[in-house]
């Protein structure tokens, strides 16, 4: 009999799990955008808000429910690598902070030239302003 087989002892009972709860970090495919009519209703009439690395547009809807679509276009980033990075740090970025945001949205985020030149965190500031000024900030479900 080893010690993870050993029977808890009464004080440790008594305290509960070691371990607080953390917040889902993935990002599932259920949690993407992938419909182009998502993508076309949000870009012909949803409301949008411009930082410095990215603009975000949003798209409301009975399915709408906090899911991600990522744009970089072949305009704006020539070389695939650097489409790829772009969405890349965009999907991150919300990856690590879609816990802290509300509301019955989807955002669509569409990269800028300057990403390329940003740190992870320097997205995760322009995203979370963007958000803030759309009222998406507040206590997750």
């Amino acid at each position: 009999m080893g010690a993870s087989d050993a029977p808890a002892s009464a004080e440790q009972q008594e305290q509960g799990p070691v371990e607080q709860r953390r917040p889902d970090m993935r990002l599932s495919r259920d949690q993407r955008v992938l419909e182009s009519r998502v993508f076309k209703e949000a870009f012909d009439h949803g409301p949008h808000h411009a930082g410095r690395l990215m603009v975000m547009w949003l798209a409301g809807g009975s399915e709408a429910a906090l899911r991600l679509g990522v744009v970089a276009s072949k305009r704006s980033f020539r070389r695939a690598a650097d489409r790829a990075r772009a969405k890349r740090l965009l999907r991150e970025a919300y990856r690590l902070n879609r816990h802290r945001l509300s509301g019955n949205w989807d955002a669509i985020l569409v990269a800028r030239r300057p990403i390329l030149g940003a740190s992870r965190q320097d997205v995760e500031r322009d995203l979370m302003a963007l958000a803030a000024k759309a009222g998406m900030i507040g206590k997750g479900p």
